[in-house]
């Protein structure tokens, strides 16, 4: 997050605090940070997932895409007041989404946590939805390369030679998209592992029982993400802190989503006492290594995430009408028709 231009009037500041006190106005981790949780898991995935993955300018790319969900912000009201909330997920000190549902028990489909929030007087836009943007675009990226599979199975299958450019040239432009969905994905994994998208106190302690004493300056986000990231985080540091390979047989659920932020939401505190410390002034090293901390925890979940997308694409339909992948790689069933979309 950019940190903001010189005040120049009264009217100004007024306008520039109360976007300071909305969580949907600050970013989680700026654009240094989210680059270096993209390019991070993409240089960090294992062999046997595609080679276009690897390749020197798809981390690139991916690093980038990885910031796009927060450069198309301000594209209009609507936009906006739908996509902001997507970003966040504002846990009380409880562990619930505004007295809501705790993060370790999050109903499996954001219209139920909706619903859920709407029983204790809340609802997503106010509590946001972070972990169903990430389980969302996890599914998206693991739809994506059930694709991959097939299209790559279909233009070398000779049987089906008639179609192999269609096959070909469907490839390459999935290859394109699954670029772009990663780095969505990588953009609101990183949300997740930056303490402030997943707590109340998300730009200083805010107007709650604060016997820590600690800061409730409206630039602790800003100035921890934004300014702290940029000047003493390195990729090489990331990709050294990186956590082993840990991938779950079953794939991705809400309630490993979940787990993942209650993580993240217990480093709070601790980076609150270290700014109370002084550890986030600059040239401190225990800013730092704390930034860098959380930055590898969310290269290494997006890494992990994107090994469990491809194991689980074997499992998907894809095509309309659905064929199981299964079967167009066993050569059973040609996917042109479902492809193309002859009707």
């Amino acid at each position: 997050m950019k940190r903001l231009a010189p005040i120049a009037s009264v009217a100004s500041l007024c306008a520039a605090l109360a976007t300071a006190l909305t969580p949907s106005s600050v970013f989680a981790w700026g654009g240094s940070g989210h680059r270096m949780i993209g390019v991070g898991a993409m240089k960090a995935l294992p062999a046997d997932l595609p080679a276009f993955l690897k390749a020197p300018q798809a981390i690139v790319d991916v690093g980038e895409y990885s910031r796009e969900p927060d450069r198309i912000k301000r594209a209009g009201k609507a936009f906006d007041s739908d996509r902001d909330q997507g970003h966040f997920f504002d846990m009380n000190d409880d562990g619930t989404a505004l007295g809501g549902p705790k993060a370790t028990a999050l109903p499996p489909t954001r219209q139920d946590y909706e619903k859920a929030l709407q029983a204790v007087g809340a609802d997503s836009w106010k509590a946001g939805y972070l972990p169903y943007s990430i389980l969302e675009d996890y599914q998206q990226v693991m739809q994506d390369f059930a694709y991959w599979k097939a299209l790559k199975f279909a233009e070398s299958n000779p049987a089906w030679a008639a179609h192999k450019a269609f096959f070909t040239a469907d490839r390459v432009r999935r290859e394109q998209q699954i670029l772009i969905d990663i780095g969505y994905l990588s953009h609101f994994v990183g949300d997740g592992s930056q303490p402030l998208h997943v707590s109340v106190h998300f730009n200083g302690w805010g107007d709650y029982p604060n016997p820590g004493g600690y800061s409730t300056s409206r630039t602790f986000h800003s100035d921890f993400e934004g300014a702290l990231v940029r000047l003493s985080v390195t990729q090489a540091d990331v990709d050294k802190a990186m956590a082993p390979l840990r991938v779950n047989a079953g794939g991705l659920d809400i309630a490993q989503v979940g787990a993942y932020l209650a993580a993240t939401g217990a480093q709070v505190v601790p980076l609150y006492e270290l700014e109370k410390a002084g550890g986030l002034k600059p040239g401190d090293p225990r800013g730092a290594a704390f930034a860098t901390r959380q930055i590898a925890i969310g290269a290494s979940e997006l890494r992990d995430l994107l090994v469990m997308a491809w194991q689980g694409a074997d499992k998907q339909t894809v095509g309309w009408r659905p064929i199981p992948l299964a079967d167009i790689l066993s050569g059973k069933t040609d996917p042109y028709n479902a492809f193309y979309a002859i009707d």
